[in-house]
C-alpha cells in the first residue's frame, strides 16, 4: 500500500509557535536570551530554514537546558532535515517533563508513523485528549489508521479536521488519497481536482493528484499531470508504485 502521508510543515509550526510563545511570556528578565533565539528558531523554522532553526535551538538550549520551547523547536528542525533519532530524543525529553505537551506528542508520533503507526495512533489520540478538535491531531491519526488499512476510521478523523476547519488542505488531500485507496476513486478524483487544478497548486499536490488518479483507473491523465513535474523514467517509476498500493 502507498503511504499516504502528506507533510505540511506550516500545521507544526503553527503549534509550536503557541508553545514557544507561551514558554517565552513566562521567562524572567535573566533568560531573556533565550527567549530571543527560541523566537528566532521559530521564525526561521517558519520560513523553511530548518538548520537555522536547530543552529538557534541549540543555542538556547546551551544557555538553558532542557528548555521545553527550545526542545520542541529542536525535534521539529531535526524532523524536517530527516534526523530522526535526535528529532525522537528531543520530543521525548520534553514528554518526561511534560507528559501531555501536545506538541510534543504530535511531533512524536508523526516520527512513528514511519515505523509504528499503531503506536503514533496511541500519541495522537493522547493529544486529541488534551486538545479535543486539534486539526493537526486529527489528520495525522487518519494517516495512521490509513497505513493500518482502517480506512473508514481514518475518513471520519480527517472529516473531523475538515468540520473544525474547511480550508484545511492536509485533510483534505489525505482525505481523497483515503478514498481512492478504499475503492471510491469517483470521489476522490472530485475532490482533489479543483486543488491540483488551482494556481496555488504545488508539485506535491499535483503528486498526490496523479496517484489519486491512478488509484481510480485514470493513469493516462496522471501519466499526463506528472508530466510537466519529472523526467519521464521517474514519473512512470511513480505510477507503477501508485497502481502497486492500489492493488491496481
Amino acid at each position: 500500500m502507498r503511504s499516504n502521508i502528506s507533510r505540511y510543515p506550516r500545521l507544526a509550526a503553527a503549534a509550536l509557535a503557541v508553545a514557544a510563545l507561551g514558554a517565552c511570556a513566562a521567562r524572567p528578565g535573566g533568560l531573556a536570551q533565550t527567549g530571543a533565539r527560541v523566537g528566532l528558531a521559530q521564525v526561521a523554522l517558519q520560513s523553511g530554514n530548518a538548520s537555522g532553526a536547530l543552529r538557534l535551538a541549540d543555542q538556547a538550549l546551551a544557555h538553558h537546558p532542557g528548555d521545553p520551547a527550545a526542545l520542541l523547536l529542536r525535534g521539529e528542525a531535526l524532523s524536517r532535515l530527516g534526523q530522526t533519532g535526535p528529532a525522537r530524543a528531543a520530543f521525548t525529553q520534553v514528554l518526561g517533563d511534560q507528559p501531555d505537551s501536545v506538541p510534543a506528542l504530535v511531533g512524536l508520533g508523526r516520527l512513528r508513523l514511519i515505523d509504528a503507526p499503531d503506536r503514533a495512533a496511541g500519541l495522537f489520540r493522547h493529544a486529541l485528549a488534551e486538545a479535543p478538535g486539534n486539526t493537526a491531531a486529527l489528520t495525522d491519526l487518519g494517516v495512521a489508521l490509513d497505513l493500518q488499512g482502517q480506512h473508514v476510521a481514518a475518513q471520519a478523523s480527517y472529516r473531523l479536521a475538515l468540520a473544525a476547519n474547511p480550508t484545511l488542505v492536509p485533510a483534505r488531500v489525505n482525505l481523497a488519497l483515503s478514498l481512492a485507496q478504499s475503492g471510491q476513486g469517483p470521489a476522490a478524483v472530485a475532490m482533489m481536482a479543483p486543488m491540483a487544478g488551482s494556481r496555488a497548486a504545488g508539485p506535491k499536490l499535483r503528486e498526490d493528484y496523479a496517484a489519486v488518479l491512478t488509484m481510480a483507473g485514470q493513469s493516462q491523465k496522471a501519466s499526463a499531470v506528472l508530466a510537466g513535474e519529472m523526467p519521464p523514467a521517474e514519473a512512470a517509476a511513480a505510477l507503477a508504485a501508485y497502481a502497486a498500493g492500489s492493488g491496481k
